[in-house]
């Protein structure tokens, strides 16, 4: 979606699943209860501070350390902040809470909206996604569904598939009837290839990902991330390591992922890098032949560097 402001209104990690593919690791507080985690003030001034302050995202897409729609003003958050800007407002959500609705009227407010299907059985569903005691597939399916009727913005269904687990065709077939039912606007095919902590999260090669992508009705966009070269025209401001830090405690990211995140020139992102590796502050995570950088969490004990 071009350059997107993230706005996370959930804690670490607070969620409706506990995915074997998740890049932030272990879900710590599973559950579909939702809460009022933040002001809504609060996290209005700050998306207005950086409004002011740097240049105008593609998008703001309203996303979180977890599932975003446990966040119980989420309504009210989405309709202020179009008070504040005219930037499309995008909504990334697992769809797991979408028989809810309050859920759907809140989440009919974003202009753009990006539900995940990653099974097309309850089997595969119970062991990707691991959900909430009481969820299920076909409850998370006939939320969605309900949502498409509802809803006239746009809807692109994220469909994450992991080597071995949901690269069969069969599978995949299962997850495309489902598809065809919520008819979303677009269906995007995606594979880990940032670092996760369960090792059955292996990713899957692009050239597959697009024999896949035939299955589905419309045929689905591949969108698995190749790895984007830093911009070395990026502005010179110096690049601070609280707001390296800040973003790095969200998702592992490489160099270039932070110098395009936070318009920062690649070189200089690499020398603060460098500085907070010293301190103990990060470590690093080879996936494939890309280096990702992970914030050490304080008091989590050591973390071992993966040099395959």
């Amino acid at each position: 979606m071009g350059a997107s402001l993230g706005v996370d209104v959930v804690p670490m990690k607070v969620c409706t699943y506990d995915c074997i593919y998740c890049q932030l690791g272990p879900t710590q507080t599973l559950t579909t209860e939702r809460v009022a985690f933040y002001p809504v003030d609060e996290i209005l001034a700050d998306v207005e501070k950086w409004l002011r302050s740097r240049p105008a995202p593609d998008v703001i897409t309203f996303a979180g350390s977890g599932e975003p729609t446990l966040f119980s003003q989420m309504g009210e958050l989405i309709r202020e902040v179009k008070g504040l800007t005219r930037i499309p407002l995008a909504l990334l959500t697992n769809g797991s809470l979408f028989h809810d609705p309050d859920v759907r009227r809140e989440s009919s407010c974003a202009d753009i909206v990006l539900p995940s299907l990653d099974a097309g059985d309850e089997e595969t569903f119970q062991l990707v996604n691991r959900p909430a005691p009481g969820l299920t597939l076909d409850e998370v399916t006939r939320g969605l569904v309900e949502f498409r009727r509802e809803y006239a913005g746009e809807i692109r269904l994220e469909v994450m598939v992991l080597d071995g687990i949901t690269d069969i065709p069969d599978r995949v077939a299962q997850i495309a009837r489902l598809a065809r039912r919520i008819q979303p606007d677009r269906i995007d095919l995606n594979t880990p290839v940032r670092p996760t902590f369960d090792e059955r999260a292996v990713p899957v090669p692009w050239e597959r990902l697009a024999e896949l992508a035939e299955l589905f009705s419309p045929v689905a966009e591949v969108v698995a991330e190749t790895g984007t070269p830093g911009d070395e025209s990026a502005v010179s401001r110096s690049p601070q390591g609280e707001e390296i830090l800040a973003l790095l405690f969200r998702r592992p990211c490489t160099a270039d992922d932070i110098a395009a995140g936070l318009g920062l020139h690649p070189v200089a992102v690499m020398k603060e890098l460098a500085l907070l590796r010293r301190r103990g502050q990060v470590h690093r995570v080879v996936r494939g032949a890309r280096v990702f950088w992970h914030a050490r969490a304080e008091g989590k004990g050591e973390l071992q560097e993966d040099l395959r």
